[in-house]
């Protein structure tokens, strides 16, 4: 279990032109094309343009609503959040943790919380994980955060219309009006500056494995660029 639990004694909201000497590491450290990064920026801003409400609160201050001054807690997808979650429970005995922190999923994290009976407020998602869960958990109230990179486009353009109105985009290039760049790399790091942006109480970490041996290479740089960028935000 990887367990870091920590106050925010104060909020700093991620500037972008703070962030853009990391994006361009992380460009450069994995070869990404940054304007195809620009181009999906530019197409989830189109297809967000159709989802606008009148009369209403922005979707960023919804996001702003749950969080501020929330205990935030916020889950991985690795092997062990199942586990992680069952051990977490046991310090309640009369409220599940839904009753308790904000849930923030990472992706593919949203299918292990709906089938623990868990439906996580927010979901953080590059479209890699099972989708269909993630427009099931959207249905049933959770606001999704679609990040677009320029691996995504054609996913953006499947998912997006299929979401409702709950929804919001960033990115890790520069940002649009309707498309917001808070900073993160991978889908749970981005949880973290997501939490941090908007003002959380205080953040734990359930279901995240930094040293995983069984995955790819490439996962587990990304994995420690997550790690990286986690420990220079807490």
């Amino acid at each position: 279990m990887v367990y870091y639990p920590f106050s925010l004694k104060r909020t700093v909201a991620m500037r972008y032109n703070d962030w853009e000497p990391i994006y361009e590491e992380i460009v450069k450290d994995f070869g990404f094309n940054r304007k195809r990064d620009d181009e999906a920026a530019r197409v989830a801003s189109e297809l967000l343009a159709y989802k606008r409400r009148k009369g209403e609160k922005t979707v960023k201050e919804e996001v702003e609503e749950l969080i501020r001054g929330k205990r935030v807690l916020i889950c991985g997808n690795a092997p062990c959040l199942e586990r992680d979650i069952r051990e977490k429970e046991k310090e309640f005995d009369l409220f599940p943790v839904s009753h308790t922190y904000v849930v923030i999923a990472a992706d593919g994290a949203t299918s292990v919380l709906l089938r623990t009976g868990i439906l996580p407020d927010i979901v953080c998602t590059d479209l890699d994980g099972i989708v269909a869960d993630i427009i099931t958990a959207n249905r049933l109230g959770s606001l999704v955060v679609v990040h677009a990179h320029g691996d995504n486009i054609a996913m953006l353009r499947k998912v997006l219309p299929a979401l409702n109105e709950h929804v919001l985009c960033t990115t890790q290039s520069e940002p649009l009006p309707n498309v917001h760049n808070f900073g993160g790399f991978t889908d749970g790091d981005r949880c973290v500056f997501l939490a941090k942006e908007f003002g959380a109480l205080s953040i734990e970490l359930l279901g995240f494995e930094f040293e995983d041996e069984q995955v790819s290479e490439r996962k587990r740089k990304k994995l420690k660029w997550a790690k990286r960028l986690i420990e220079d935000i807490l």
